[in-house]
């Protein structure tokens, strides 16, 4: 309980972002990282040509930089996708709550170890699935994070994207995007209006290759390798 509190006690700034808005640029130097409160933020990096690629997805309870504590230039940016709330807190804060509390580092520590293991799941998407696996995986993965039961027909969750920014996570075109999800509609799953609706969760685990373990989600507290006892 005391280290829970010495969490919410950890000063803040809030700061809301509007759609498509840059809240961590390239290259600058941060003196905070960011939790999300509300909506959707994208991780991106880009070419000399100015080609962005979005490499990671952040729903509320993610903090997307919390890798800055350590490395407080960016090496990614960070933008809304849609109207998001953010909490900043100092990483001054971070450092002394994780050094006064080792248990709270090693929290710190496995989150940023989680994000590691989606990150190379979304490197084999690109680099090893075809159009239909990648958008079929990465839509099973956002089910799970955001804790969507898949026990009963049908799964049914919001995602704040357009089919452009569903392309720049995926490597395609937004055309074959959308060709991709009329076959994906083929087999019942849908992506409308920002809805996701999957009538056969099992077929779309088959079709996207997907295993959840990566996302450690389904392990227990008891089972997770302590450092800090």
């Amino acid at each position: 309980e005391r280290e829970q509190q010495r969490i919410l006690d950890l000063p803040v700034r809030v700061r809301q972002v509007r759609p498509n808005e840059d809240f961590v640029s390239l290259g600058q130097t941060v003196d905070h990282s960011c939790y999300v409160v509300e909506g959707l933020v994208g991780r991106f990096d880009q070419n000399s040509r100015g080609e962005r690629q979005i490499t990671a997805l952040h729903i509320p309870g993610d903090m997307p930089d919390l890798h800055s504590v350590v490395q407080p230039t960016a090496t990614s940016a960070l933008q809304a996708l849609s109207t998001s709330t953010l909490l900043q807190v100092p990483h001054a804060a971070l450092r002394g709550v994780a050094g006064a509390h080792p248990a709270i580092a090693e929290a710190l520590w496995r989150d940023c170890m989680v994000d590691s293991m989606v990150l190379a799941q979304w490197i084999v998407n690109i680099g090893r699935r075809d159009a239909l696996s990648r958008v079929a995986h990465l839509l099973c993965e956002m089910a799970c994070r955001y804790k969507v039961s898949v026990e009963d027909a049908p799964v049914q969750f919001q995602l704040a994207m357009t089919q452009n920014q569903l392309a720049d996570v995926t490597g395609l075109t937004p055309v074959h995007v959308n060709r991709t999800l009329k076959k994906l509609a083929a087999i019942g799953t849908t992506f409308r209006n920002r809805v996701v609706r999957i009538e056969d969760w099992e077929e779309l685990v088959r079709v996207g290759d997907f295993d959840r373990s990566y996302l450690q989600d389904t392990v227990r507290p008891e089972q997770r390798i302590r450092i800090v006892q």
